[in-house]
C-alpha cells in the first residue's frame, strides 16, 4: 500500500485539530484593547499548541516522504498518534481557561508525553516494516530528540504541582528544541529522489 492515502487522512485530521483549537478563542464583545486581556492565556496556550501540532505535521510529512510502503501495523500506529493529537484542543482549552492551575498543566504534559511516545512507536513500526538496513532506518538513526523529549515531559508533569510556570517552561523548551530543523529525513528523501532520477529509463 502506498503512503498517499494515509498522509491525506492525517493532514485532514491535523487541519481539524487546528481549527478546533482556534474556535476555542472567543471574540471579545468590547472594542477596547483591555478586552483582550482575559483571552491572553488562551492565546498563549493556543500558540504553544499550534507550534506543537505544526511540528508533528512537519515531521510526519517527512517521515512518510521517506517511507516506501504502508501496512496494517503502520496504519494503527498512525491512528494511535492521531488519537493523542486530537486531545490537544481539549487540554489547550483547559489550560487557557485555568492557566495557573496544576492539574490542567499536568494533563497537558500527559497528552504531550503520550503523543511523543506514539510518534516514537510509529517510527519503530515503520523501521520494522522497512528493515533495519533501510534508508529510513539509517536516516532516523539514534533519534536523540525523540528520546529526550519524553524525559522532559516526565519531569514537567510533577513540576506542574510545584509551579505550573515551570511545567509550561519545560514544554516550551521541548518545542524550541524541535523547531531547530532536522535534516536527517530531508537528506534521505533527496538521496532517494536523486537515485530515482539517475535510474535508466525503460
Amino acid at each position: 500500500m502506498e503512503t498517499g492515502r494515509l498522509e491525506a487522512f492525517s493532514d485532514g485530521v491535523i487541519a481539524i485539530i487546528i481549527t478546533i483549537m482556534v474556535l476555542e478563542m472567543k471574540v471579545p464583545h468590547s472594542t477596547e484593547l483591555e478586552a483582550l486581556r482575559p483571552i491572553v492565556p488562551v492565546l498563549l496556550s493556543y500558540t504553544l499548541s499550534f507550534i506543537y501540532v505544526g511540528i508533528y505535521w512537519n515531521n510526519h510529512h517527512h517521515l512518510f516522504m521517506a517511507a516506501e510502503k504502508v501496512n496494517g501495523g503502520i496504519l494503527w500506529a498512525n491512528l494511535h498518534l492521531l488519537f493523542w493529537l486530537s486531545l490537544i484542543p481539549f487540554v489547550t482549552g483547559w489550560v487557557g481557561e485555568n492557566h495557573l492551575s496544576s492539574i490542567p498543566a499536568a494533563l497537558y504534559g500527559v497528552v504531550l508525553l503520550m503523543a511523543a511516545i506514539a510518534y516514537y512507536v510509529l517510527q519503530l513500526v515503520i523501521v520494522s516494516s522497512h528493515g533495519r538496513n533501510s534508508m529510513i532506518a539509517e536516516a532516523l538513526g539514534a533519534d536523540f530528540k525523540g528520546k529526550v523529549s519524553p524525559v522532559i515531559y516526565l519531569a514537567a508533569i510533577p513540576f506542574a504541582f510545584v509551579s505550573p510556570w515551570i511545567a509550561h517552561g519545560l514544554y516550551v523548551v521541548v518545542a524550541m528544541m524541535w523547531l531547530v530543523p532536522d535534516r536527517r529525513l530531508a537528506r534521505a528523501i533527496e538521496a532517494c529522489e536523486a537515485g530515482k532520477a539517475n535510474e535508466p529509463k525503460r
